[in-house]
Formats: C-alpha cells, sequence, structure tokens
C-alpha cells in the first residue's frame, strides 16, 4: 500500500500529482487537500484520473488537519503547501501517526528568516513516534543536495568547494512575475546573502555579490549570491567542506521592477491600515489591515498561468572541488529541463516541474523503504544513488563534467 495525502494545490502540487498519478504500481491511494478544494478539483479533472480524492483543509489548523489524517489514514503527508505551514502539518502527522516530506523549509509569516533549527528540533520526537520526516525534497533544496551525496559516495575523499548554480533561462514573456509563490519568492531574494566560509557564515548585502557563469546549452549569465537552505544542511553533514555558495540567475528586468518594488514599500510584510470605499457605496469608507507584499501577489501574474507561453529552459546543478586519491578534481552535475516540455506533460512551467517530480520521487524512495527511518532527516542523508537512478526516469535527467573549469 501506496496511501499518500499530499497538501497544495498550486504549480508545483499540479506536477506531483501528475506524476504521481503516473506510477500508480507505487502509490495506490491519493488524495490531494487544499484550503480550496475546487483547485484540488481542478487538477484530478487535468490528470483524468476520477479515483483520486480531494479534500478542503485550512493547513494552519492543526485540528482541521488532525481529523483529516484521521479520516483518510496517509501514511505519508507530501506538504507542498506553504512554509509558513510546515510545523502545523509536522504536528498534525506526529498526532496522527504519519510520516512527513517536504520541499522547504519553515520560515514565519511575521520574519522574512527561514532555517532548519525549528523542523530539526522535531527530531527526538520523529524517532519515539517511529515516523519518518524529510526535509527539502524539491530541486534546490533536493536534488542539488542529493547531488552533493552522490559526488561526495562516488567522486570524492573530501569536498571542499560546494557551489549550487540554478538558472532559468526561459521566458515567459510577462513584464514581471515570479515562478513560484511571489511572496515567497520575493522574500527570499530580498534578504540578505549569506554563504559559508572557513567555518562560519558570511552576511553580505542582497544581491551585493555577483559575476556571470557559464550554464550548458545556455551561455553565460550574471549570477547572485543568495541565502539558501541548503547549505545550511550540507556544511554540517559534510563538513569537510571549505566553502559553500548559492548562486541564481536574474534578469535586468527583474532586478528592475524589484528595485522599484522594494523602493515603493510593497515588498514590506508588516501589516499597514487603509481606509478603503465601500464598492457599492463609495461615500462610506472602511479600514481595513493589508500585507503590502500579500497585495502585490494578488496583483502579480499566477505562477501556475505562465507555462503556456515559457519557452527556454533551466540550468540547475553543483560545481564541486575537492579530492579524490589524493589529487584535487572539479566535477559539475547538473539537470537542464524545458519549460516547453514540461508544459506539455504536466500544464506547468518548467520551475513547478523541476520542484514537484523530486517531491514525488521522495514519497516513492519512502515507499519503497529506501528513504525510511524515524527521526527527521535532510534528503542528503539517504543513499542517493536510486534517487538519482529515478531523476532520468521521470523527466530530469542528469549530466556529469569532470575536471572542466567551473569558474567559482
Amino acid at each position: 500500500m501506496g496511501k499518500v495525502l499530499m497538501i497544495g494545490a498550486g504549480g508545483v502540487a499540479t506536477v506531483a500529482a501528475f506524476k504521481i498519478a503516473q506510477n500508480a504500481d507505487v502509490f495506490t491511494d491519493f488524495m490531494i487537500a487544499s484550503r480550496t478544494k475546487s483547485k484540488c478539483d481542478r487538477i484530478v479533472e487535468a490528470i483524468g484520473n476520477p479515483n483520486i480524492k480531494t479534500a478542503q483543509v485550512d493547513a494552519d489548523d492543526v485540528e482541521q488537519l488532525k481529523a483529516l489524517f484521521n479520516d483518510y489514514k496517509p501514511e505519508l503527508v507530501i506538504n507542498l503547501a506553504l512554509p509558513y505551514q510546515d510545523l502545523t502539518i509536522m504536528e498534525a502527522c506526529l498526532a496522527c501517526g504519519c510520516s512527513y516530506l517536504d520541499t522547504a523549509n519553515y520560515e514565519p509569516k511575521d520574519e522574512a528568516h527561514f532555517e532548519y533549527s525549528w523542523q530539526w528540533a522535531y527530531k527526538k520526537r520523529f524517532e519515539e513516534a517511529g515516523l519518518t520526516a524529510i526535509l527539502g525534497c524539491g530541486f534546490d533544496p533536493g536534488v542539488t543536495s542529493i547531488f552533493t551525496a552522490y559526488a561526495a559516495k562516488h567522486h570524492f575523499d573530501e569536498i571542499q568547494y560546494l557551489d549550487i548554480v540554478d538558472c532559468n533561462a526561459g521566458n515567459h514573456h510577462k513584464a514581471f512575475a515570479t515562478n513560484f509563490n511571489p511572496e515567497i519568492n520575493i522574500r527570499e531574494i530580498t534578504q540578505k546573502g549569506l554563504y559559508w566560509e572557513d567555518g562560519k557564515w558570511v552576511e553580505t548585502a542582497p544581491l551585493e555579490i555577483h559575476k556571470p557563469l557559464t550554464y550548458p546549452e545556455v551561455g553565460p549569465k550574471e549570477s547572485y549570491l543568495l541565502h539558501h537552505e541548503e547549505i545550511e544542511s550540507l556544511v554540517k553533514n559534510y563538513p569537510t567542506i571549505k566553502r559553500a555558495r548559492f548562486w541564481m540567475t536574474f534578469g535586468q528586468q527583474y532586478l528592475t521592477y524589484l528595485d522599484c518594488i522594494q523602493n515603493l514599500g510593497m515588498s514590506r510584510i508588516d501589516e499597514i491600515t487603509y481606509e478603503a470605499p465601500l464598492a457599492d457605496n463609495p461615500s462610506e469608507k472602511v479600514k481595513v489591515k493589508i500585507v503590502p507584499l500579500q497585495f502585490l501577489k494578488a496583483v502579480l501574474p499566477n505562477p501556475q498561468d505562465l507555462g503556456e507561453n515559457y519557452d527556454g529552459q533551466t540550468s540547475i546543478g553543483c560545481r564541486i572541488r575537492g579530492i579524490k586519491d589524493g589529487k584535487e578534481q572539479t566535477y559539475y552535475v547538473y539537470n537542464n529541463c524545458s519549460h516547453e516540455a514540461a508544459y506539455k506533460e504536466t500544464g506547468m512551467q518548467g520551475v513547478s516541474y523541476t520542484t514537484g517530480v523530486p517531491a514525488m520521487i521522495g514519497a516513492m524512495m519512502f515507499f519503497k523503504g529506501l528513504w525510511r527511518k524515524p527521526g527527521v532527516w535532510n534528503v542528503e542523508e539517504f543513499d542517493p544513488d536510486p534517487f538519482m537512478e529515478q531523476l532520468n526516469k521521470q523527466g530530469l535527467p542528469w549530466h556529469e563534467l569532470f575536471n572542466v573549469d567551473i569558474e567559482l
């Protein structure tokens, strides 16, 4: 039995649902739940499998989650909701005897800050309950962490320098849009940069450090150093790493719009009071509280709707330098994903595809008994080999380059 419940109905969840449905030999029972049930129903309709169940649930409410879990009795809950909801879903899983998997670490709503400490604190409770919690099983974090584990297992005696590089060379033909939840995306990018070097964290101004990097089949793209969560777990699990950094590409038009958004105060995450005229009686006004970034999210293009006209590809991977058999070597492992191919298969663009497919594979690893042990674990703490094999089978083939100039 592979009875799985997925929470979320956005672009990533849509891709994961398509891939779960394609692997019915592993996933024998499947439910999709979200705050808005009609969104789940639309995913089921797009897949064309009436055996997939749907439900309404508020993932901020532990009691609602517990009621749903106790009714459906899933063995694994895949959390593809918002990072704000990680802890409520983990609490409900513990209460109901369900294992857990997510793609992004927890962050509080009232602070643009994320780290693994909140979820790592659940380790003993999951151990005592005999349940597995798998953290960060998207692409980055997720596949990039597994790439690192694969490199450590097969190609290095000692990893010393790790650079995770994420390029989206696609074009959605919108003036400004984000490829996943705008609120989460803008909070992440406008934070201070952070990287690991010589046993300590080094902080930078937002997007302060950047340089052109050359991506396979894409060419040179300006790449910016960001804080990203997988660095935190990778330097802990591979203590030989002297320096670890994360880089992401942005076009100049995107950065110009982002700068305007910040300067206008629309990236604020604190509440403001706005006196608004009533739509049916403009002479009367009512005071409402809004969060500017949440309002901005409401007027920006929905990431789920970008796929139809999206062309180009993503290129994401790990550039590693270290020691093998007493000699220094470099290694570059990466995947390129076509937006057009992703849309043709799932109706979603490549950024959703590269996150949704690994979430399904992680769940597959759990149900096959390959990634199943009590406690809270980051993906690099499991055997990378069967996951790497499934990437090639499930639409995200990877490639290796040895002893090339990794530019970093």
